[in-house]
């Protein structure tokens, strides 16, 4: 049985997320093998690192009239 990795083991390699790049500014990631990239690159040292992956926003719900009837 393979391992699940943390977030899902189909994980789209971008530099973004990759243990060898660290950011820049904006869309500018500086990689350790080539130096100045796009953030949304990926090459074949892809090597995922979880912690630099930020966590989407939790939906907020709908605010709408509702009374106790309703329940």
């Amino acid at each position: 049985m393979a391992k699940k990795k943390l977030f899902g083991n189909n994980i789209k390699p971008s530099c973004k997320y990759c243990e060898m790049a660290k950011a820049m500014n904006g869309e500018v990631i500086t990689c350790e093998k080539f130096g100045e990239v796009k953030a949304y690159d990926a090459c074949k040292k892809f090597a995922y690192d979880p912690l630099k992956r930020i966590p989407k926003k939790e939906l907020s719900l709908a605010k709408s009239a509702v009374n106790d009837i309703d329940f």
